[in-house]
């Protein structure tokens, strides 16, 4: 697809939103039940949407908390419910819808002081904490939580989605239970849904120190002495989103060298720079809506960047510039598993089908298993909890991992401690993570990937997600034997969604985007640029001819 003309400058009034006129939008606007597009729809991270296109609207987010509480109810989840929520504009408004129907319910809610911004790895690890808490016998209930956020996404957009007592994100059976729930009482013009007045409902939640919380435990899982002790140079660019206090909180407490470049929040983002299509998103793995932070890339030793509930990261050196996600885990995983003696000797690396695999060559170099599984980060959850897994990340630039002492941290993606991590490894090594992955190369091979996408009709996406390998004509692909075609992810069985093809130096994937008209690929070779054009040719075709059948 064309890459925009406004791509990497700053972003033009004419293209921001209207704040008032979303707002209004999120309150008079009701959905249609009988419109797919209208109804909730839990993807890999929630229920996304815009109020403009009634997809996101008061009457879904009371649905989908009446379906939590119900859940909750059945299950005997009766402990704390921490509740996050991040900058983009519907965020505040559905925070407020939440709260009145978890006071009917006489929920025990917990909320950042006069409803302040609170990333996602910050309530994975209340959640974890308080629940650690309760079986030392020290703390009563089991808790859970949600999350108000539509992540990366533009700022018109709204999200929501629910963090069970594992902390992560919920499993598909769940997600699944919560939307056909909602959908139902939609359908039924919400009559099964309690609610009490937004000012009952406002005082009925308790406010929670997350910052102090979560901050203070970070020596738990990043060698902060060593980054300070190194005096490493740190820039960061919360891109307006929910860590913004939290990098302020970190700079004082641990006393690091680390410059906040941009402490603006705006509902409209009107600071960002311009994503690839035009559109403002606050991706912290695009060059795109990283520009401003790359002109600073000579002004520290790391830069970084999360977006705005903070699950993500993207880090900048002055060598390499913005590090491609795949490239920085890769980095990542070599210095942990070499820098965590009290990780389990045992631990696996996971990582998602469309990661690359130049991560299968570091772990093979580590003597460590991959455990490979689809896209979502809810694959990683219970491997993180029980430590046989050390690190999961996702190509998306999204990762955790275990705590210094081989504990859990959190099970959800935390782009703070991701960020962190680079800052570590440039402090304890002398060479930043760019300059790592340059090593690996030189060990591995230089791996060429990319993703792009391709139209695809509703019912195409459909046969999509149901492809197996005897659907595809794909014995050879650009020049080499085809070794395997997968449907299931090897790490734990589960349908991809899509069709993985590997051979002895490339691969590609192919699954169904789940919100445009178009089908994703995803290749990779380790024999350059031009073999990586013909994979991905090749791929499109096999994928093509599967789907006119």
């Amino acid at each position: 697809m064309p890459v925009s003309p406004l791509a990497g400058q700053p972003a033009p009034p004419d293209i921001l939103i209207d704040v008032d006129a979303l707002l209004a939008a999120y309150h008079d606007e009701r959905p249609d039940p009988g419109e797919a597009s209208q109804r909730v729809s839990f993807g890999t991270s929630g229920h996304r949407g815009s109020s403009l296109r009634r997809s996101f609207n008061a009457d879904h987010i009371v649905a989908i908390t009446q379906a939590i509480c119900e859940h909750r109810a059945a299950h005997h989840v009766d402990g704390p419910l921490f509740i996050g929520v991040d900058t983009h504009a519907l965020s505040a408004p559905a925070l407020a819808s939440a709260l009145e129907v978890l006071a009917a319910h006489e929920t025990h809610t917990r909320i950042a002081p006069a409803g302040e911004a609170t990333p996602t790895p910050v309530i994975s690890h209340a959640i974890l904490t308080h629940n650690a808490r309760r079986a030392a016998g020290k703390a009563h209930g089991l808790a859970d939580g949600i999350v108000i956020t539509p992540s990366h996404n533009p700022p018109a957009d709204g999200g929501f989605k629910y963090n069970p007592p594992t902390g992560g994100p919920a499993d598909t059976g769940l997600t699944t239970w919560i939307q056909n729930r909602a959908n139902a009482l939609l359908a039924d013009g919400l009559r099964g849904v309690s609610r009490v007045p937004p000012a009952r409902a406002r005082t009925s939640a308790a406010v929670h120190d997350y910052v102090t919380a979560y901050v203070d435990d970070l020596a738990a899982v990043i060698d902060l002495d060593a980054i300070r002790g190194a005096g490493v140079r740190i820039g960061v660019d919360p891109l307006g989103g929910a860590s913004v206090a939290y990098w302020q909180a970190i700079a004082e407490r641990f006393k690091l060298d680390l410059d906040v470049v941009n402490t603006t929040v705006d509902p409209r983002f009107g600071f960002m720079t311009v994503d690839w299509d035009g559109k403002i998103r606050m991706d912290p793995s695009s060059p795109y809506a990283m520009a401003s932070l790359l002109r600073l890339k000579d002004s520290f030793d790391v830069a970084l960047a999360n977006d705005a509930d903070a699950d993500r990261h993207g880090i900048v050196t002055p060598g390499e510039g913005l590090l491609n996600p795949n490239h920085y885990l890769s980095a990542a995983i070599s210095y942990l598993f070499a820098h965590r003696d009290g990780w389990p000797s045992a631990a696996s690396i996971g990582k998602t089908l469309v990661s690359s695999s130049m991560i299968d060559r570091v772990a093979a170099g580590l003597g460590r298993e991959i455990v490979e599984v689809p896209v979502g980060f809810k694959w990683f959850v219970d491997g993180l909890i029980d430590a046989s897994l050390g690190f999961g990340g996702e190509e998306s630039a999204g990762a955790s991992f275990l705590r210094r002492d081989g504990r859990v941290w959190t099970t959800d993606k935390d782009g703070l401690i991701a960020c962190l991590l680079a800052a570590e490894i440039t402090a304890v090594t002398g060479k930043d993570p760019g300059q790592h992955y340059a090593a690996l190369t030189d060990r591995h091979g230089a791996p060429a990937y990319r993703r792009v996408d391709a139209p695809a009709s509703p019912a195409q996406k459909e046969v999509l997600t149901s492809l197996t390998p005897a659907d595809l004509d794909a014995s050879m692909l650009a020049g080499e034997p085809v070794i395997t075609a997968l449907s299931h992810a090897p790490g734990n069985g589960a349908a991809i969604g899509g069709i993985k093809v590997i051979t002895e130096n490339a691969w590609f994937a192919a699954r169904p985007s789940g919100t445009e008209d178009v089908y994703k690929i995803y290749a990779e070779s380790f024999r350059g640029p031009e073999h990586l054009d013909t994979v991905l040719a090749e791929a499109q075709s096999v994928v093509d001819t599967a789907l006119a059948r």
